[in-house]
């Protein structure tokens, strides 16, 4: 006997199986083989019922999924039961099936669907008879893959949760059995005491807030929320503050080389024609036309230390930065009105022109 003979078929097929009477009559019924035959890795989406113990109250908008199955294909498997071992574990549920399928969804729903919506001739498929021998671990199979995917709407979350507590007995063993903590079941259950004012506003208002308040009484919620958002916005308002604070600080060196820029000119040089003061050898050579060359404009000229406290001693406004080409050009582009100072650029940029010319 070979190994594979003494372990048997695996959880999600491989080999052939026995065929139950059931099966057999539904081979003979829809004219698709079965004995001796694999499980499939494909199969007509008409030939899949969908489930109806989904936990999902409305698959929703296929469209942009119909078309994905389209243009990209099929990605991932569906998993679905055969339809005997779907209606031993569910038999009250057989008249909910869709006639002349084969097979049970069981996670994939929404792709079995879009597929149909697509007219897609095949789907794949993952055959498991073990999904569950009651209806209640078909219902936790599919709650779980749909809650990995976050897949559900958070009514129908608690909706589902509800069903299985049910039958585990206690927030407690339920988070133990879905590997989660009781508050997170405690949480998504607390959904199903709001009021059904606040349930209609699920998606509009933030999901964390309405699960706070649904432990209050039915006539406290409205106001609690309302506490509860406000004092959310007094945070949100507070940690916006301290970031810009931050961002100030780390915007403090380019502020602070602005600020001395700014902090020279009360006033700017005259233009030399103050004939009552004596010209210093720089406004000499300022006024000189054969040293500025006939015609040029007359600029204001860097005052010395000295003439800056001439005059009784008193400190002078401090002159345009001439010196520091870096400093006037953040000065001019602060206080010159903008077309002045396209003005200005246009005049300096034919300077260097002419410069670069009568250098070569």
């Amino acid at each position: 006997m070979s190994k594979a003979s003494q372990l048997g078929v695996g959880r999600f097929g491989g080999g052939a199986r026995p065929v139950s009477a059931r099966r057999q009559a539904v081979a003979a019924a829809t004219g698709v083989p079965t004995e001796g035959v694999a499980p499939p890795t494909e199969l007509p989406p008409q030939r899949i019922s969908l489930n109806p113990d989904n936990p999902r109250s409305s698959l929703g908008d296929l469209t942009d999924l119909a078309g994905s199955l389209q243009t990209h294909g099929q990605k991932q498997a569906i998993t679905v039961m055969n339809r005997d071992a779907y209606i031993k574990a569910n038999p009250e549920r057989e008249t909910d099936l869709e006639p002349d399928t084969t097979h049970v969804v069981i996670d994939g729903s929404s792709r079995l669907a879009a597929a149909r919506e697509a007219g897609l001739t095949t789907i794949k498929v993952m055959v498991s008879d073990d999904q569950g021998a009651n209806s209640e671990e078909l219902l936790e199979s599919a709650l779980v893959a749909n809650i990995h995917r976050q897949d559900l709407s958070e009514l129908d979350e608690a909706r589902a949760l509800q069903r299985l507590l049910a039958i585990h007995g206690s927030q407690t063993a339920l988070a133990k059995r879905l590997h989660r903590s009781q508050g997170w079941v405690s949480q998504r259950l607390s959904l199903l005491s709001l009021t059904p004012e606040l349930q209609a506003r699920i998606g509009e208002e933030p999901i964390d807030l309405l699960r706070a308040v649904g432990s209050k009484p039915p006539e406290q919620q409205q106001t609690v929320l309302e506490a509860l958002k406000q004092e959310r916005a007094r945070k949100d308002a507070e940690k916006q503050g301290r970031k810009r604070k931050k961002q100030a600080k780390t915007d403090a060196p380019a502020t602070q080389a602005a600020e001395k820029a700014d902090g020279y000119y009360g006033v700017i040089e005259g233009d030399g024609s103050d004939e009552s003061s004596t010209p210093s050898p720089r406004r000499e050579a300022a006024d000189d036309p054969a040293r500025t060359g006939e015609g040029a404009p007359t600029l204001p000229v860097q005052s010395t230390a000295a003439e800056a406290t001439a005059g009784g001693g008193e400190r002078q406004p401090k002159r345009f930065p001439y010196e520091d080409g870096e400093s006037a050009a953040m000065y001019l582009i602060r206080k010159m009105p903008p077309d002045e100072f396209d003005k200005m650029l246009d005049e300096l940029i034919k300077h260097r022109e002419s410069r670069a010319v009568s250098a070569g």
